[in-house]
């Protein structure tokens, strides 16, 4: 384990937590959901619960992770909260909300199953129990300057794969071989690992937004989708370009010229202040201009953090449900246009909003790459 450039303010995080556990009225939360208790305390395991009340901060985990939670302590990394060693997580759980002499306690109601709210039920009857939503997430959604050091890095070496890619797409080649390529490469960048599978869809399979990688060869005038993204330090980014094998057609150049000027309008509109529905818009617009808003079948983009899909969405929808941008929020753009029978083109690079206007955190060539 090594000190962060910049130090995570897993002082911060607690107190936001313990604001909302006063304004509720409650004694505790129980937060199950992993990258939620990465954030507060810095852990990252397979498993894990933190409860956390006014006074107290206690990290439950079993013997895989408990030498590995007190050097992190020791190093600055993970928070000091009291740890707690399980043999079965609901049990000791339940035993510390005994323990605790709470009279209502609140638990993450999006990441609970029936069954282990149950067995909460029948363990502590004399406890209220409430679920509670989106109490860490409405935090995640703006980065801090130690979150923002990683993104920018990652973002960097992303677009550093990206610059490659015309080693590996080729025509004779197939789908899974560049991915397998791709997948190569964002580990030797030093990410952990790739964000999610990367796709790789050629011809006319890149008429399907998320096509997985076949054995299907690419083929000279072909359009190749490269969908490609990394985790580092936990953090996700997310890459999207074209190329084309040789000379491609007229209709698919104008696809593509069509949803790079609609990206570059979504990303132009990124501001403080601004609708997540109006930057969906601006890509959208530009889209219906070119009589492709039909093949236009997904949202402009989705926030980026220690998930790949996290808030805010930025896609259509009812203005009054929308989120309004702030500083600090970390957002994928990434119009897109599909047309079965000839196929589809998306671009798509990792925004961050400033005070300013926006800071692009991908860097590498929008071009058609033709191999």
């Amino acid at each position: 384990m090594t000190h962060p450039t910049e130090p995570f303010p897993f002082s911060t995080r607690l107190a936001r937590l313990r604001v909302r556990l006063a304004e509720a009225d409650a004694d505790a939360v129980v937060v199950t959901e992993l990258n939620n208790i990465r954030y507060v305390t810095g852990f990252a395991g397979s498993a894990g619960i933190l409860v956390v009340s006014a006074t107290a901060c206690q990290l439950l985990i079993d013997g895989r992770y408990e030498e590995i939670v007190r050097e992190g302590q020791r190093l600055g990394v993970i928070a000091p909260a009291t740890v707690i060693r399980v043999k079965k997580y609901d049990a000791t759980l339940l035993e510390v909300l005994a323990a605790g002499g709470w009279r209502r306690v609140v638990f993450e109601g999006d990441h609970t199953t029936v069954a282990q709210y149950s067995r909460w039920v029948a363990g502590v009857p004399h406890v209220e129990l409430t679920p509670i939503y989106d109490w860490v997430e409405s935090g995640r959604i703006i980065k801090d300057a130690a979150e923002l050091t990683i993104l920018r890095k990652a973002g960097r070496l992303l677009s550093a794969v990206a610059q490659s890619l015309g080693q590996w797409v080729a025509v004779g080649r197939t789908e899974r071989e560049v991915a397998g390529d791709i997948d190569s490469a964002i580990r030797r960048a030093g990410f952990e690992k790739p964000a999610f599978d990367t796709i790789v869809a050629t011809g006319l399979n890149s008429a399907y937004p998320h096509a997985r990688p076949t054995d299907r060869t690419i083929a000279k005038g072909d359009l190749v989708l490269l969908d490609f993204g990394g985790v580092l330090e936990g953090y996700c980014v997310d890459l999207t370009r074209m190329a084309g094998a040789g000379r491609v057609a007229a209709d698919g150049q104008a696809l593509y010229l069509a949803v790079r000027e609609a990206q570059d309008k979504a990303i132009a509109a990124v501001h403080p202040g601004c609708l997540t529905t109006e930057v969906d818009w601006a890509a959208r617009q530009v889209l219906e201009q070119h009589q492709l808003g039909s093949a236009f079948v997904h949202g402009t983009g989705h926030g980026l953090g220690l998930d790949v899909h996290e808030a805010p969405r930025v896609g259509p929808g009812d203005p009054s449900e929308a989120i309004r941008l702030e500083s600090g929020m970390v957002v994928t753009i990434e119009p897109g246009a599909y047309v079965v029978g000839l196929g589809g083109v998306r671009l798509e690079d990792d925004v961050l909003v400033t005070a300013e206007g926006q800071e692009v955190l991908t860097n590498a060539p929008l071009d058609l790459l033709i191999v």
